[in-house]
């Protein structure tokens, strides 16, 4: 028998994700409120609300495998979670430009049935061009870093800052997809 799988995400890009591996999911998004000032430590950090999220969601579900998942930025020892403001975007960006960051994407994977969890984190290295003033304004025109960690997304039009990435690409995204996987048939789903 075929279990359900849930992904506890509203993010398109996690949904896509997801989809590569051909798997049969539903989503349900977590009503968690995230805490950015829960626990110093950026890995313990993004461990914790990735749980949450998915502890959120898994309560609706008495057998099902449930993914939740977290992903921010941390520049200078700091959390950079997504901008509230245009302005904020526009400093955030500002301040990556030339320097390198970590992306850290937490993962949760509960079975619901047997209580078993895998709760674990990847780190990535993004390093930015230097920005014109410029390239900041038409791209926080567009809107999109309002919905990014660090006001940028990878995938969209701002891959053009990006001077080079160290680590998975997937997780930068926002799903570590080899370690879920790997999550995935630790708790007996076959894929």
């Amino acid at each position: 028998m075929k279990r359900k799988i849930i992904l506890a995400s509203r993010s398109p890009r996690r949904k896509q994700l997801l989809e590569q591996l051909g798997l049969k999911f539903e989503i349900r998004e977590s009503g968690y409120r995230e805490d950015m000032e829960a626990l110093k430590d950026p890995f313990r950090l993004v461990r914790y609300l990735a749980f949450k999220k998915t502890e959120e969601v898994a309560r609706r579900y008495a057998d099902a495998i449930v993914i939740g998942a977290d992903t921010f930025i941390v520049f200078k020892n700091k959390f950079l979670g997504k901008p509230k403001s245009r302005a904020e975007a526009r400093a955030m960006l500002k301040s990556l430009s030339g320097k390198e960051h970590s992306v850290v994407t937490g993962f949760c994977v509960l079975d619901t049935r047997t209580g078993k969890m895998i709760n674990s984190y990847d780190e990535s290295r993004v390093r930015f061009r230097k920005l014109s003033e410029e390239e900041i304004d038409a791209y926080v025109k567009t809107g999109l870093p309002l919905d990014r960690a660090g006001a940028y997304g990878i995938q969209d039009r701002s891959a053009v800052f990006i001077k080079s990435i160290e680590g998975d690409y997937h997780s930068i995204l926002g799903l570590p997809l080899a370690k879920i996987y790997l999550a995935l048939k630790k708790v007996g789903v076959s894929l």
